[in-house]
């Protein structure tokens, strides 16, 4: 992977709409050198999936929730690959990591209101023996949302 490649990964994360010839205004390629880069980029795994970002007019009225997770170091193993498994193929949450310090794992929960995000905990959370205790955080107001990584210095 060469500088370019990196300059096409870091311009498609952020909008990958953009025409081979939009893309050839700030990567001196030529239009079908970059079709062809981010064709083999795609097919060699470099890009995992693309995605949509809604608009806040739709999404604004959701709550979202942080949500920090202490495990019952107790629990059976097979408890906890349980809940590993339901955090990752669960739709309402949108970022799942374990992490360190007082706390084992983090969450990003996204549901359309409070009665639906406790009714969510309940089941997923509170009926998991491998969970000690929670605590949670009410996203007020998103400041900056930006899941990428800056690979090429500009």
């Amino acid at each position: 992977m060469d500088r370019f490649d990196l300059a096409l990964l870091d311009a498609v994360q952020r909008d990958d709409g953009r025409t081979a010839e939009s893309l050839a205004r700030d990567i001196p390629l030529s239009p079908s050198a970059i079709a062809r880069r981010l064709r083999r980029l795609r097919a060699d795994g470099w890009v995992e999936r693309t995605i949509a970002l809604l608009s806040p007019r739709l999404t604004s009225k959701r709550l979202q929730a942080l949500v920090r997770v202490q495990l019952d170091h107790h629990s059976a193993r097979p408890e906890l690959q349980r809940l590993r498994d339901r955090l990752a193929a669960d739709e309402a949450v949108q970022w799942a990591a374990e992490i360190s310090g007082g706390f084992d794992i983090a969450l990003l929960v996204d549901q359309p209101d409070l009665d639906r995000f406790g009714e969510w905990a309940e089941d997923v959370l509170a009926a998991s023996a491998a969970v000690r205790r929670y605590e949670t955080s009410i996203v007020k107001r998103p400041l900056r949302f930006a899941p990428f990584v800056a690979l090429s210095s500009k």
